[in-house]
């Protein structure tokens, strides 16, 4: 899902999340936002850092 909450206002990207979470016991969905609370409402969050020029690295966090 690729920014699928950026033309959502706050009330509704929790509806939203509420949603995907409730679906979430039967399907595993992958989010691009920038949406605090979306990232807030995740299990795991992935991201991609350059420490050094040209040489990319994938960085996880999970969320409890």
């Amino acid at each position: 899902l690729d920014e699928i909450d950026a033309a959502l206002d706050d009330s509704n990207i929790d509806r939203f999340n509420q949603h995907l979470q409730k679906m979430s016991d039967r399907s595993q969905f992958i989010m691009v936002t920038h949406s605090k609370q979306s990232m807030q409402a995740a299990t795991t969050l992935y991201g991609i850092t350059m420490q050094e020029r040209g040489v990319s690295k994938i960085v996880s966090v999970e969320m409890h």
